[in-house]
């Protein structure tokens, strides 16, 4: 059943290129939207937005096969059901260290614009994984960590670019390609990782007499992405545009000019005046804890909460051996495994989000996603005694282990499905376009909180669960715990509201 919608705008679309058509369309029952006609993408600036976003997942990811092995050969973890405590709190630090700062980054892109910024956060994702590739104790890590998040603002700006330089007719669509950049990452990332890890081992031939490479038997992988992250900081220099409709000269900032307040007897608030989402003045941050942030932020954090769990507890569980409840893998294998979930999710975004949310509506596609995070979890139990009962009968892993595997990596990139519907709603939520950086920046803190304890309490959960001195639950208390939050996490969602656009006055 369909009826006739309203005229319906994004609060902010600006910059080059970029129109607001009034355009009539349908919402069918489900949410959908059937649009006569859509604004074309501004395809060049785009392409450049999705390549300087390709430096941050790929150097995230390529860490992730080896972070084990690594904890490992640092000789601070005292058994094998400790390295989750470490790696947990090493991830859980650059998230803690982000969370202080993210806000305050988005917020600064809001007067002097967004190019500067990621420029700034393109230099401090080099430096910090030049640095992780240099050290070599445990807190050496966690400090080359903790500068990545400090430095790195990129997230919460990335996504102000993309809503300023679309409009509510094609922001779908920009979004459905938004999971390139981060599926090549996990493509590419793991298989650099996996790969390049001690290369004077691997590759004797080649590196078997480099003094600095048996020193560093990490560095290669890190040195790759790290180096990228230089050209991207080139790129975005060079030809990125900005879009903010009217940045401040950073001087005037520093100087603390008196910015020009909007009063009542203002002549911009006369009767004839433009709306108030036309304003080009960012709002106290008090008055953009709206409901519609709010809801929209809540939910960004329990899907962050939720996916940050899952990636946590994966390369662990796929290390850890099959005795005590993994499946044993070497770094070149989880890079597979990893890869193949970047393949995956890659080609299903860009082919299917789009069309699934003009049919399911973009809270239909979120519910479905974020509900998919159940079996997620529900299958690492299967998982585990299926390999089990693999390794005893015939002494290595079965078919059938590797075709639920494929199921669970299925699921998972259903979860990220939702990613691009909550950054809609997010968008939507921004009082005016001013603000659109900081109502970014809000939703990233509440992310960057979680995504703090998300990956230590996993991993440590995993820990104790594995521990055969405790084994809470028979093993099973991550998974418990995991479920149950991911049921939490669509109830959250069942509060978005139906149709994440309406009109903004």
């Amino acid at each position: 059943m369909e009826s006739e919608s309203e005229v319906v705008t994004l609060a902010g679309p600006s910059g080059q290129g970029s129109r607001t058509p009034s355009i009539k369309g349908k919402i069918n029952a489900n949410g959908g939207s059937e649009v006569v006609e859509k604004t074309p993408l501004p395809w060049a600036q785009l392409s450049i937005v999705l390549f300087v976003q390709l430096a941050e997942p790929l150097t995230s990811q390529v860490i992730y096969p080896f972070v084990p092995e690594l904890i490992r050969s640092l000789n601070v973890a005292k058994s094998d059901a400790e390295v989750g405590y470490y790696v947990g709190i090493m991830q859980s630090l650059f998230f803690a260290t982000q969370a202080c700062t993210v806000l305050h980054w988005s917020r600064l892109s809001d007067h002097i614009g967004r190019k500067p910024v990621i420029l700034t956060g393109l230099f401090g994702l080099s430096l910090s994984m030049y640095c992780f590739a240099l050290s070599r104790t445990f807190w050496g890590l966690v400090l080359s960590r903790a500068l990545n998040g400090a430095l790195n603002g990129n997230i919460g700006v990335i996504k102000s670019i993309m809503a300023e330089m679309t409009d509510h007719t094609n922001l779908s669509l920009a979004y459905s390609y938004q999971p390139i950049p981060w599926s090549t990452g996990a493509i590419i990332g793991p298989i650099i990782g996996g790969a390049l890890s001690r290369p004077a081992e691997r590759f004797p031939n080649l590196f078997g007499n480099n003094k600095f490479l048996k020193e560093y038997p990490y560095f290669l992988p890190c040195a790759v992405p790290a180096t990228f992250t230089v050209v991207a900081w080139l790129v975005t220099f060079s030809f990125l545009k900005e879009t903010h409709p009217s940045p401040k000269p950073i001087r005037e900032l520093l100087c603390g000019e008196r910015k020009r307040v909007a009063s009542e007897e203002d002549p911009l608030l006369v009767s004839d005046a433009p709306p108030r989402n036309e304003l080009e003045e960012p709002i106290p941050l008090r008055n953009l804890l709206t409901r519609d942030v709010l809801v929209a932020s809540a939910n960004y954090a329990f899907l962050a909460l939720v996916d940050i769990s899952f990636r946590a507890l994966q390369p662990v569980f796929l290390s850890t051996p099959v005795a005590l409840g993994g499946l044993g893998i070497d770094p070149p294998a989880i890079g597979t495994v990893m890869s193949f979930f970047g393949i995956l999710n890659g080609v299903f975004t860009v082919f299917f989000f789009s069309r699934l949310t003009d049919y399911f509506g973009v809270k239909g596609v979120y519910m479905m996603g974020i509900a998919a995070a159940v079996p997620c979890f529900s299958l690492f139990p299967v998982i585990s005694h299926l390999a089990r009962n693999s390794v005893e009968r015939s002494g290595s892993l079965g078919t059938e282990v590797w075709i639920v595997v494929g199921l669970q990596v299925a699921s998972s990139v259903l979860v990220c499905l939702c990613y691009g519907a909550v950054f809609m709603f997010i968008a939507a939520a921004a009082p005016n376009k001013a603000s659109l950086g900081a109502t970014n920046g809000i939703a990233q803190l509440s992310v960057s909180i979680v995504r703090t304890v998300g990956p230590a309490l996993a991993s440590s959960m995993y820990s104790l669960s594995i521990d055969k001195d405790h084994h809470y639950m028979n093993g099973g208390l991550v998974y418990y715990v995991t479920v149950t939050l991911s049921l939490c996490a669509v109830w959250v969602g069942s509060l978005l509201p139906k149709h994440p656009f309406k009109d903004m006055k």
